[in-house]
C-alpha cells in the first residue's frame, strides 16, 4: 500500500499540475469563445430540447428496438455516471481541503465546463460507428485516431493518443467509477446504520452484476429510473435545509467569494486555504463530479438514437448545469449554512471534525434531521454511487472493446465487480487519490484531441445555427464517414424538429 500511495502520488502531482488545469481551463474557454458564447446565446433553446423536450417529445424518451438508446437514456446513464460521491463527499471534501472559496472555482470550471462536454459530444457523434451488433461504438479514441490522425503527420500520434485515453479510461473505470464510489457507499452505510463494510460489498457485488451483464440496454433501463428519483429526492432534502437557515445564505455566498480570492474576513481570520489552494481543489472537485473534460460521457452519449451532434452536444451542456451548478451548488449551500464550516475563518468546527470531512453532509442533514437525516444522505449515496458504477462499468467496456475487441468485454465485466469488492475494504483517501489520478490521465489525450479538433466542432454549430435559427438550405454535418452521413439525413427527413 505505502508503494502505491507513492507511485500515485508523484504521478498525482504532475497530472493534476498548474500545466494540465491550466489547458483543462484554456479548451472550456476556447470553445465557448469558439461557439460565441452558446451555453449563454442559446439557452432557452438547449433548456427547451433538453429538459424541457423530456415532456413534450416522444422520439427524446421512447425506447428504442435496436442496439441504440434513448436520448433521455443516454442523459440518465452519463448523469448516473457523473452525479455520484462527487456530488456530496467530493464537494464536502474540497470545501474541507480548500474552504469555501473553492465552490466559485467549481462554479467556473463548470461554466466553461459546458462548452468542453459540448465540444465532446459533438465530436462523438461525428465519428461515431458501428460495431458487428449493430450498435454505436463511440468516445475520444475514434475522434482522436480517426479525427486527429487524419491531420497531416498526425496518423501515428492520433493512434497512440487513443490507445493511451483508452488505457487510462480502463483504469479509471476501477478508480473514479468503482472503488472509490464503492468505498463512499460502504463508509456510510456503515456509520448511519453500522452495517459491516464487507456486507455491503457483497451486496453491492451481487447488485452490480445482475445489471451490468445486459449490456448498455440494461444499463440504460435501470439508470433512467433511478436518477431522476434519486436527484429531485436529495434537491428536496438540500432546499428543506437551505430554507431552514435562510437567513445564513448570504453570509454563504460572501464567504464564498471572499475565499476564491484569499480575501480577509471582517474578523481578520483568512477565509479558506488560500486562492491557489481553493482554485485546484474547486477545479479538481469540479471535473472530479461532471467529467467535462475527461471524454468519458461521450462514450454513452454516442450510443444515443441522435442523428444531429449538437443535438447531442446540448444534452452534455444540460449534464454539466445540472451535475455541478445545480447538485453541486445545493450541496455546498448546504454544508455552509447548517454551521459545519466557520464562514469567518473557512475551517471546519469541531464538532463537524469529529465526523470528518467525507462525513460532512451527513452531519449537516443530522443537524436538522437527527439520525433520519443521516440515514437519508447514506441512501442518497448508496443510489448516487450505484448508478456512477454502473455507467462507468459501460465506459470501461467501451475502452475495453476498442483495445482487445467485443469479446473481452465479458472478462472485463467479470474483473469489474470483483474490484467493487476490493472498493469495499481500502482505504478512503487512498481511493481518492487513485481516482483523480486516473481522470487526469484520461484528461490530457482527451483535450489534445478537442483542441486539434476545435475548428471542426465550430463548423458543425455554425452549420446548425445557420439552418435552425438562419433558415439557411444547406446539407446538415451529421457525421464525418460518407455512408453514415447518408444513412443519418435519411432519418433525420422523417425525424420531428
Amino acid at each position: 500500500m505505502k508503494m502505491i500511495e507513492s507511485v500515485n502520488g508523484l504521478l498525482n502531482g504532475i497530472v493534476w499540475g498548474w500545466p494540465a488545469l491550466i489547458l483543462l481551463g484554456f479548451v472550456g474557454v476556447l470553445m465557448t469563445l469558439m461557439t460565441r458564447f452558446f451555453q449563454l446565446t442559446h439557452f432557452r433553446h438547449w433548456m427547451k430540447n433538453t429538459i424541457g423536450a423530456i415532456f413534450g417529445d416522444r422520439h427524446v424518451t421512447s425506447h428504442t428496438d435496436d442496439h441504440t438508446i434513448s436520448q433521455f437514456q443516454s442523459l440518465c446513464t452519463a448523469l448516473a455516471a457523473t452525479v455520484g460521491t462527487g456530488n456530496i463527499v467530493g464537494v464536502a471534501g474540497a470545501i474541507a481541503t480548500g474552504g469555501p472559496g473553492a465552490v466559485f472555482w467549481m462554479w467556473l470550471i463548470a461554466f466553461f465546463g459546458m462548452m468542453t462536454n459540448y465540444s465532446e459530444n459533438v465530436l462523438g457523434i461525428l465519428y461515431r460507428r458501428k460495431n458487428s451488433k449493430g450498435a454505436w461504438a463511440g468516445g475520444a479514441m475514434y475522434y482522436l485516431r480517426d479525427g486527429l490522425g487524419s491531420k497531416p503527420g498526425c496518423k501515428t500520434i492520433g493512434a497512440v493518443l487513443a490507445v493511451l485515453f483508452s488505457c487510462f479510461c480502463l483504469l479509471a473505470s476501477f478508480g473514479i467509477g468503482n472503488m472509490s464510489q464503492v468505498n463512499s457507499m460502504v463508509t456510510n452505510v456503515n456509520t448511519a446504520f453500522g452495517i459491516p463494510k464487507i456486507g455491503t460489498g457483497v451486496f453491492l457485488f451481487i447488485a452490480v452484476s445482475l445489471v451490468i451483464i445486459g449490456g448498455i440496454k440494461r444499463i440504460a433501463i435501470i439508470t433512467e429510473k433511478i436518477v431522476p428519483f434519486m436527484v429531485v429526492a436529495y434537491l428536496i432534502g438540500t432546499l428543506i435545509i437551505i430554507g431552514m437557515h435562510i437567513t445564513a445564505i448570504p453570509a454563504v455566498f460572501v464567504s464564498i467569494f471572499k475565499g476564491a480570492f484569499a480575501l480577509k474576513s471582517v474578523g481578520g481570520g483568512i477565509v479558506g486555504s488560500g486562492i491557489a489552494l481553493a482554485m485546484k481543489m474547486g477545479m479538481k472537485r469540479g471535473v472530479f463530479s461532471n467529467e467535462a473534460g475527461l471524454g468519458s460521457s461521450v462514450m454513452v452519449h454516442s450510443s444515443s438514437n441522435v442523428k444531429e451532434p449538437v443535438r447531442q452536444g446540448m444534452w452534455g451542456i444540460f449534464e454539466v448545469f445540472a451535475d455541478t451548478i445545480i447538485v453541486c451548488t445545493l450541496t455546498a449551500l448546504t454544508i455552509l449554512s447548517s454551521g459545519a464550516i466557520n464562514l469567518d475563518t473557512g475551517m471546519m468546527t469541531e464538532a463537524a471534525e469529529a465526523v470528518g470531512s467525507s462525513s460532512l453532509m451527513s452531519y449537516s442533514f443530522g443537524q436538522t434531521f437527527g439520525r433520519a437525516g443521516s440515514g437519508f444522505v447514506a441512501l442518497a449515496i448508496l443510489l448516487f454511487a450505484y448508478s456512477t458504477v454502473l455507467g462507468w462499468s459501460h465506459y470501461g467496456a467501451t475502452a475495453c472493446e476498442y483495445l482487445f475487441g467485443e469479446a473481452s468485454t465479458k472478462i472485463y465485466r467479470i474483473f469489474f465487480v470483483l474490484i467493487v469488492l476490493a472498493g469495499s475494504v481500502m482505504e478512503a483517501q487512498l481511493a481518492w487519490d487513485i481516482s483523480d489520478t486516473f481522470n487526469g490521465m484520461m484528461m490530457i489525450p482527451n483535450l489534445i484531441g478537442v483542441l486539434v479538433l476545435s475548428p471542426l466542432v465550430m463548423e458543425c454549430t455554425k452549420n446548425y445555427v445557420d439552418r435552425h435559427f438562419h433558415n439557411k438550405d444547406i446539407r446538415p454535418m451529421l457525421s464525418m464517414f460518407d455512408d453514415i452521413q447518408a444513412e443519418q439525413e435519411e432519418g433525420l427527413k422523417v425525424e420531428p424538429e
